[in-house]
């Protein structure tokens, strides 16, 4: 998925709001502001151990779509509001409560869904051990709004994009609870407004994040801010979709196809195929069983996909993602966030 090379500048400011947040090596003032103070006897190493899994990851890259959304949001909301309440250096700052959560979220998903790999590397837990990375992704966690400390804006301003944050956050999980229960059973096949209920939780609640903390740093109410954000999240949603649309075509970058099988992941188009062929729900939920034991070069993995091959629900989940991409995007009032989405849609989908 490429980006508009006009968001060249936005990006780099991005990753260097990224770095001064999160440093390769823990400076005494980056310790203050994270730790306040500390016994003498905790060494650089300790935090190394919290630094590198996350550093590591961050560094392989990623789209930022999520922190650049917000940055564009601020800019939408500036232009309505005539009023802010952060500057555009302010609220490049607040990159990490984005992009941190979406990183920790990344090694926590690895661990849980037993992946090897994330963006063409051994996953942090490969590298580090389970121990250091759920640690490390826990971490940052909290890490993430040290940003808000540092604002010049009063404490009740700072408390709104504390319970953003940690709203938002709860949702992200209650989300990817609903998922793994669903992975974890392979014989329980989700309705499709279940479905859509979890991503826009345990996905759509970044892109939602994103575009709430811009809003309300370019001068949008709480309310208003609400309704930007779920515009955003129904946006993830579509973007979820074509992701598993592409599991079990292509394959997503740095993955296998069909990773979603071993995984035993409800994606849209399984449970469309389920829902109009009822027939092969048992040996829908035998492959996912036998590739789960198996692997990805498990055949049970080709023989899954095969099934929903027969059928339309691929074509038709993609349909719908980018139904909810277009329609939701054509809400937005900027036309850089709409160039934005569109620029990611992969040209197959267009």
């Amino acid at each position: 998925m490429s980006m508009n090379s006009k968001f060249t500048g936005i990006l780099k400011n991005i990753e260097d709001s990224l770095e001064k947040a999160l440093p390769s090596n823990a400076t005494p003032s980056w310790i203050a502001d994270s730790f306040g103070s500390l016994p003498p006897a905790v060494l650089a190493e300790h935090f190394d151990n919290l630094i590198t899994p996350n550093k590591q990851l961050i560094e392989l890259g990623g789209k930022r779509w999520r922190p650049l959304l917000m940055l564009l949001c601020y800019q939408m909301s500036k232009e309505k509001t005539k009023k802010v309440v952060l500057s555009e250096e302010q609220t490049y700052s607040l990159t990490p409560l984005v992009e941190f959560v979406h990183t920790a979220s990344l090694i926590h998903d690895d661990i849980e869904d037993g992946a090897d790999l994330r963006r063409g590397k051994p996953a942090a837990h490969i590298t580090y051990g389970t121990d250091t990375a759920i640690n490390a992704a826990s971490w940052l966690y909290f890490e993430a709004p040290v940003c808000i400390n540092s604002q010049d804006i009063s404490a009740e301003e700072k408390l709104v994009f504390y319970q953003t944050y940690t709203q938002e956050l709860r949702c992200l999980h209650l989300g990817q609870a609903m998922d793994i229960w669903w992975h974890r059973n392979p014989e329980i096949f989700p309705k499709e407004d279940e479905y859509l209920a979890m991503v826009k939780n345990k996905t759509g609640r970044l892109a939602s994040l994103a575009a709430k903390i811009g809003g309300l740093a370019g001068g949008l109410s709480i309310e208003e801010a609400e309704k930007l954000g779920n515009t955003a999240a129904n946006i993830g949603i579509g973007f979820q979709i074509i992701d598993d649309v592409i599991n079990l075509t292509t394959g997503n970058p740095g993955k296998k196809r069909g990773d979603d099988i071993v995984e035993g992941k409800k994606s849209l188009p399984v449970i469309m195929h389920v829902a109009a062929h009822q027939e092969d729900k048992a040996a829908i939920s035998e492959c996912m069983k036998q590739a789960g034991k198996e692997g990805i070069n498990s055949p049970a993995v080709e023989k899954c996909i095969s099934i929903l091959e027969k059928g339309s629900c691929i074509e038709k989940a993609a349909k719908r993602g980018i139904e909810l991409i277009k329609e939701n995007s054509a809400l937005m009032d900027s036309e850089d966030i709409k160039e934005l989405f569109i620029s990611m849609v992969p040209p197959a989908f267009l």
